[in-house]
């Protein structure tokens, strides 16, 4: 099972090292193909007084940091082309967020490295579109052929972190999975699926309440991976707190996940 889990940015360096030696034990175990998340940099913030992050160059010396000190595969997001041959150089998989999974550039750019390229389905797409994007970093790599085997061979994910409903809310579907399967490995983004964008007054909400129960349905629908933004305390997070999950409920959680994921094979 693919684990990406860490927490939404990176905050400070000592709460970075918190939360990355609070998940070595999802390093540790074989059941698990772990990264470790951060964000150097959340762009896509509701308001301009919000925190972003660090930056690209000290974000990725941090997550440099963490990679020596735990051995750690890292997966973190990039929002322009520019940002993307430096972070390859640290980062093991190279994330698109979801406002710009169709950014050709950014697409392209990311296909250049030999790094894994998760492209992150937006809020905004018909599940079936995404072949498209997959197909960008595809023949970028050499490839003409959208297909699972293809994109896994390509080193491409896709993943699913629901659809708007309405304003302020977002559901999942659990027909985008199966659909997006047929492109490539899909990962279930539990924590983002359960935003409430602008719904906090100037900044987006969310129920955590409501991540187990989409994180089991994904499991058993059938998903190749799971992304989780955790920390020690959701309620004093910089970014996402409302939609993390804690620490002590993520060990709980991936190993229900893991039971279904049995049962269903």
């Amino acid at each position: 099972m693919i684990l990406m889990a860490g927490p939404c940015v990176i905050e400070s360096e000592a709460s970075l090292f918190r939360i990355a030696e609070a998940l070595q034990p999802y390093h540790e175990d074989a059941r698990f193909d772990f990264y470790f998340k951060a964000s150097f940099d959340k762009a896509n913030r509701t308001s301009l007084e919000s925190y972003r992050g660090p930056g690209m160059e000290e974000g990725l010396r941090l997550l440099q940091k963490v990679k020596e000190h735990f051995g750690y595969k890292i997966v973190t997001d990039v929002h322009e082309s520019y940002q993307v041959a430096p972070t390859a150089e640290v980062a093991d998989i190279i994330q698109i967020p979801a406002f710009l999974c169709r950014q050709t550039d950014l697409l392209v750019a990311a296909a250049k490295t030999d790094r894994i390229v998760n492209i992150k389905k937006g809020q905004f797409m018909n599940p079936a579109d995404m072949r498209y994007s997959v197909l960008k970093v595809l023949k970028t790599r050499g490839c003409d052929e959208v297909g699972y085997e293809n994109a896994k061979k390509h080193k491409v994910l896709l993943t699913e972190r629901g659809s708007s409903f309405g304003y302020g809310n977002l559901v999942v579907d659990m027909r985008s999975p199966v659909i997006m399967r047929e492109f490539a490995p899909v990962v279930f983004d539990a924590t983002h699926s359960v935003q409430m964008p602008g719904s906090g007054g100037g900044k987006t909400g969310g129920d955590s309440s409501m991540v187990p129960y989409l994180s089991k349905a994904a499991a058993a629908v059938g998903v190749d991976g799971f992304f989780f933004e955790t920390h020690f305390d959701p309620s004093c997070a910089l970014s996402d707190g409302p939609n993390m999950v804690t620490l002590e409920g993520l060990k709980q959680l991936t190993e229900t996940l893991l039971a279904i994921e049995a049962c269903s094979r």
